[in-house]
């Protein structure tokens, strides 16, 4: 029997309305291991250029791992993939919470899911067993009146629930998947191919924990993993503030995305620290099993109501809604946070999406009558919220901004394409790369578009922070707005240290490399939960395969090294800030790119060759291989 895992992947099709259970053998989990590789697999056997991202071959698959729901702080995370409708491109995105761990304890590892119901309806997965039912009476209300009326009807108020809004029914190409309302997956517009399956919701509950080779050695690197977090700095800042404290860090360090990534420090950034984040701060919350405790829950009365069941803002929300649009006022960002959260739209896109249409009505691409005769400039906290409502409802410009900046300015024209900053069709999220050259060539070689789940960030193996990359050979700290050979080894190696997370399921903030986690506790921990004599060049192998695969997704979709590209306003100076006058220039990215694709085994166009790919044990994709 296998351990840690159930060794079942269901397969449900909407269309004939029937489901079926496929059992891997134990090899092909091992190769796998989990989370971005089971969806990469299934989606490279099944996906061809001409299949259509909301049409109903495009399988849309929900993965956890062989080691998701462990009992330790980080195990809960799961990936969300399909073509994307917003790129054309691979899509993937994680989330944490508890909807991971509870499809495991459900009975299964992934759920497959395709075709398309001709009316609307949820998944319910209870300890083995499966019902497609009517969810007539969900369709069109917000998350949480879909969450909260699923698990009435159920009568299951322990169930988890993972849905869409409505961004998601109308097919905005920027529509997210929310968990439990404080838990997205937000990139890569996969709201809108639940949304195209007719697919509200899948509600999971079960009872049948995995059993694991040696629960005595899990619980003893529990115990070690939770003493770590309680005296790691990170951890510690963390547990406090949560992710807002990165306003004030990376606004010190003139890489607080601006006005539309115009510039690198907000003149209104106290508005949005965790200072005045504390005023509305009710209480902290966390994912299944972690001490980590980095979530945060928000309420409060006003102009800006906020209710503490729809989640508080986590950076890349605070950046997006509050510096990228330039309001310095931290309750409206919350608000802003929780209708994405309630309609299910991307909060990255969407503030990027915001802050697109402000700059073309700054520049008079847009004027008012674009805008049902209002004003849009900087800083209005009360068109930003509006506008969030006309992309979800697709009413007026919104319905033009529901596809996404790099189609919205081409469809507007008039010079808006220089105001629509993209990378793949991706939205960016809200990390400078002049101030983290290393991240921003993971932005650019992202098969998803830009990703700050999917690079390292170099501040952090600055200094001493490099020797938590040690056990993979490096050596020597990054200078982070620097781009060289040097960066370039150091962002491929760790850039298979990030990838880890992505494969087994973890957070960032638990595991390896920022976390409190070892890579020595972490091949342990795997060890426990699988009983298999793994190792640490096994798990890196995985990650590996992992971005190798869903390169070939791209390479098959017709993507390659033309599209590792950068925005323009990266290649030109600081206007100002810490980091005036600093840069990355468009030699330095080539030159970069040619030496990442020599590193990877991949040719000059950016394609993995024959070579790699048997390398990586994928020879059933050496048939498209570059030679």
């Amino acid at each position: 029997m296998p351990f840690g895992y159930n060794g079942k992947i269901l397969h449900v099709d909407l269309g004939t309305g029937s489901w079926r259970v496929d059992t891997p053998p134990e090899d092909w989990y091992r190769r796998y291991m989990g989370g971005s590789n089971f969806a990469s697999y299934f989606l490279l056997n099944e996906v061809t250029p001409e299949t259509d991202p909301l049409g109903p071959d495009n399988p849309l698959i929900l993965a956890g791992s062989v080691v998701t729901g462990a009992p330790l702080s980080g195990y809960s995370r799961y990936t969300a993939a399909a073509r994307s409708p917003l790129t054309g491109a691979f899509g993937e995105s994680e989330a944490g919470g508890y909807w991971g761990p509870e499809l495991k304890f459900a009975g299964f590892d992934a759920v497959v899911i395709r075709g398309r119901s001709p009316r609307p309806v949820y998944l319910w997965i209870n300890d083995g067993d499966v019902e497609i039912r009517d969810a007539a009476a969900h369709w069109g209300k917000d998350n949480w009146q879909a969450q909260e009326g699923i698990k009435a009807e159920l009568g299951r108020k322990k169930a988890k629930v993972l849905s869409i809004g409505p961004a998601g029914e109308n097919l905005v190409l920027t529509a997210n998947i929310m968990n439990n309302l404080e838990h997205a997956n937000g990139r890569c517009g996969l709201g809108a191919v639940m949304g195209s399956k007719n697919l509200k919701a899948v509600a999971v509950e079960g009872s049948a924990k995995p059993e694991y080779a040696d629960p005595d050695k899990v619980r003893e690197i529990a115990r070690w993993h939770n003493a770590r977090i309680k005296a790691h700095p990170p951890n510690i800042i963390l547990r406090n503030q949560g992710t807002s404290y990165l306003v004030r860090a990376l606004n010190d360090a003139g890489m607080l995305p601006t006005k539309n990534f115009k510039h690198g420090v907000f003149s209104g950034f106290e508005g949005i620290t965790w200072d005045a984040y504390e005023k509305i701060f009710h209480s902290s919350h966390t994912c299944y099993a972690c001490t980590v405790r980095c979530k945060r829950r928000v309420e409060a009365g006003g102009p800006y109501p906020l209710n503490k069941n729809w989640g508080g803002p986590e950076f890349e929300a605070i950046g997006a809604m509050g510096s990228l649009t330039c309001v310095n006022n931290i309750a409206a960002v919350a608000r802003a946070n929780q209708l994405c959260n309630l309609l299910g739209l991307d909060v990255i896109a969407a503030g990027c999406a915001v802050a697109f249409a402000m700059e073309c009505f700054e520049n008079a691409v847009l004027t008012k009558a674009d805008f049902d005769g209002r004003d849009m400039h900087f800083g209005d906290a009360g068109g930003m919220l509006w506008l969030i409502e006309q992309i979800a409802l697709r009413r007026g410009i919104g319905d033009t901004l529901a596809l996404g900046v790099k189609t919205a300015a081409e469809i507007i024209g008039g010079g808006a394409e220089k105001y629509a900053f993209h990378i793949k069709g991706s939205e960016l999220p809200l990390h400078d790369g002049r101030g983290k050259t290393g991240m921003a060539l993971g932005y650019a070689v992202s098969s998803t578009g830009a990703d700050h789940i999917e690079t390292p960030h170099d501040v952090a193996f600055a200094g001493e922070g490099i020797a938590k990359l040690h056990p993979l050979g490096l050596l020597e700290p990054v200078e982070p707005t620097v781009t060289d050979a040097a960066k370039t080894r150091f962002f491929v190696t760790g850039q298979k240290a990030w990838g880890i997370n992505n494969v087994l399921g973890l957070c960032n903030f638990a595991s390896v490399p920022i976390g409190a986690m070892t890579f020595e506790k972490l091949v342990e921990a795997v060890r426990a939960i699988t009983g298999w004599d793994t190792s640490l060049y096994e798990i890196a192998l995985a990650s590996e395969r992992s971005m190798t695969l869903s390169r070939m997704f791209n390479v098959r979709m017709g993507f390659d090294a033309a599209d590792d590209r950068l925005i323009r306003r990266w290649h030109q100076p600081m206007p100002e800030g810490p980091l005036k006058g600093k840069c990355i220039t468009e030699q330095e990215l080539a030159e970069a790119l040619e030496l990442y694709y020599g590193m990877m085994g991949w040719d000059e166009k950016g394609r993995p060759t024959r070579a790699k790919l048997i390398e990586l044990g994928l020879d059933w994709l050496a048939g498209e291989a570059a030679r």
